[in-house]
């Protein structure tokens, strides 16, 4: 039995550089884990990038492929965007896909698969009138946002174990 793909975008937000912490939390629930980050969070995370790699035991992309590449990833069963930063859910609700990790996840809106989001933002970020609207717009489409009130500074495990309780049960409603 193959174990389901779960592709982890990762943002630059302080949680990112416990990335490895989620991935094992997300394999010890049976996902096979591709890890996908923002360039700035694989800068952040440039040190920790071969360990990520062996962990995952796939290549962590940070960029778009060329053309003439092959696929390196498994095709995705679901996406988690955690930390999701206040800059990827404004540019990921206006369809920008100017970084591999934006165009994985516009693309997977109209492929239908489970989506959840963990944003992890400042109680400024989030106060920004165009953040409520955005999110409200990204859940009409079908991904799930999970907010905490109030905002927690560092979600991290508790707010890692939502999310990934919130994508079992999508796969759990889901067809196929």
């Amino acid at each position: 039995m193959t174990s389901r793909v779960l592709y982890l975008i990762c943002c630059a937000a302080p949680p990112a550089l416990r990335a490895e912490e989620l991935v094992v939390r997300a394999q010890a629930r049976g996902w096979d884990v591709c890890l996908i980050c923002t360039p700035t969070a694989a800068r952040w995370l440039q040190a920790k990038l071969p360990a990520l790699a062996n962990l995952t035991r796939h290549p962590v992309r940070s960029q778009y492929k060329l053309p003439d590449e092959p696929d390196v990833l498994p095709p995705p069963d679901a996406m988690l965007v955690a930390p999701a930063t206040a800059n990827t859910i404004t540019k990921w609700a206006l369809g920008i896909s100017d970084t591999l990790a934006l165009g994985l996840i516009t693309e997977a809106i109209g492929l239908r698969l489970p989506l959840v989001a963990l944003p992890s933002l400042s109680d400024a970020q989030a106060a920004h009138p165009a953040f409520g609207r955005y999110v409200a717009f990204l859940r009409s489409a079908g991904v799930t946002i999970l907010l905490a009130e109030p905002q927690p500074a560092s979600p991290y495990a508790s707010g890692w174990d939502l999310a990934l309780d919130e994508i079992g049960k999508e796969m759990s409603v889901r067809p196929g």
